[in-house]
């Protein structure tokens, strides 16, 4: 759902990008806390997930490049909020989707330049804070156990795209640049993204699922699974006693990320620069949306139609599946440095003690 220059007119995709970047600055606040930046993330095992902040980003970015048949010449691809929220949390899940979105509209030209904000405000504001309070709601009412979580992350993430689908169509109510009925243009998206948010959904629900079965302390939404048991002593519930810490001789690589990363990296590096190469090469949601119901008919070229790593192809290589692979290879690389640059300066400046002194403060507050 990657909208085009010209769909929304100049306006309102300003009032898109003001919106989309309060939303990041607020996330980059959130985010803080989420990468274990406070004491009271770190309870809840948040120092985890900053490792794993930067590889949730390439991970959106190359399934992103796996486009799937949803319908007769029309396919489908993950948006990722979901996916990214229930991960990492839902303020790091905002900035993870907008950092793999700067890349594609930058390196790539997918997306346009002046609905860069659109499609923040779409892709990572609209599903991430849809998923995450759905997922949320699911978790307190379901059975308390990881299969839950799994059920839950299924359920967030196919309403999560037709949410999107939804918001696109109130911005194109407001400023589209095209006179197409607002009712003809909802009942075609949400058509359309309802058969995408099923594969968004089984996606995110296998990732999930596959990450708490190996790791489940990193995965952010799963946090209250491992929260203090309690034993019921005189009437009352306690704290169970807390586990000995383990001698300094215990081995290093069971409490490490590295092999969790290393073999997310591998197989993100994998799909993008293999897989990528067999996706279907119909239009999305939106593209076949706007071509069938004639809202593309003021769609601008991207600024960046001419960058070397347009349409996610290396200029000067003739052989398609090398051009791709190779194009989707310095993606999720890219994308990798990026957000691990991103979070770890998020992290870092929460730890100064000026920072750390207030988040300690109102965690205090909180309590």
């Amino acid at each position: 759902m990657h909208v085009p220059d010209g769909f929304i007119n100049a306006p309102v995709s300003v009032a898109a990008g003001v919106a989309a970047a309060a939303a990041v600055a607020v996330a980059l606040r959130g985010a803080s806390k989420e990468l274990g930046g406070t004491s009271h993330a770190a309870r809840h095992g948040g120092e985890k997930t900053a490792p794993l902040a930067g590889l949730v980003a390439a991970f959106v970015f190359a399934v992103q490049m796996l486009n799937f048949p949803v319908a007769a010449g029309t396919s489908g691809h993950l948006l990722g909020g979901a996916l990214a929220a229930i991960l990492v949390g839902p303020y790091t899940g905002v900035l993870v989707v907008s950092v793999v979105l700067l890349m594609q509209a930058l390196l790539f030209a997918d997306g346009g330049l002046t609905a860069l904000g659109v499609n923040i405000l779409l892709m990572g504001g609209v599903t991430v804070v849809v998923a995450y309070a759905l997922f949320r709601t699911l978790v307190k009412v379901l059975p308390r156990r990881r299969s839950s979580v799994t059920a839950a992350s299924f359920v967030a993430a196919l309403v999560s795209v037709p949410a999107a689908a939804a918001a696109f169509t109130l911005l194109y109510a407001i400023g589209g640049t095209t006179d197409v009925p607002v009712g003809t243009v909802l009942a075609a998206m949400l058509g359309v993204h309802v058969l995408i948010g099923i594969g968004e959904a089984l996606i995110t629900a296998v990732t999930v699922g596959a990450v708490l079965a190996v790791r489940p302390d990193l995965v952010y939404g799963a946090r209250d699974l491992a929260a203090p048991l309690k034993l019921r002593v005189g009437g009352a519930l306690v704290d169970a006693p807390a586990r000995e810490p383990e001698p300094a001789s215990a081995p290093v690589h069971r409490h490490s990320t590295r092999r969790v990363w290393g073999v997310g990296a591998a197989a993100a590096l994998v799909l993008a620069a293999f897989f990528s190469f067999y996706a279907s090469a119909s239009p999305d949601g939106l593209e076949r949306v706007a071509a069938d119901k004639g809202i593309d008919r003021e769609v601008q070229d991207h600024g960046l139609a001419d960058s070397p790593l347009a349409d996610y192809g290396v200029a000067g290589i003739d052989d398609p599946r090398l051009s791709v692979g190779l194009a989707g290879a310095i993606g999720v690389a890219g994308t990798i440095a990026l957000g691990t640059g991103v979070f770890t300066v998020v992290r870092r400046r929460r730890e100064t003690p000026g920072h750390r002194e207030q988040s300690d403060r109102q965690d205090r507050e909180s309590v």
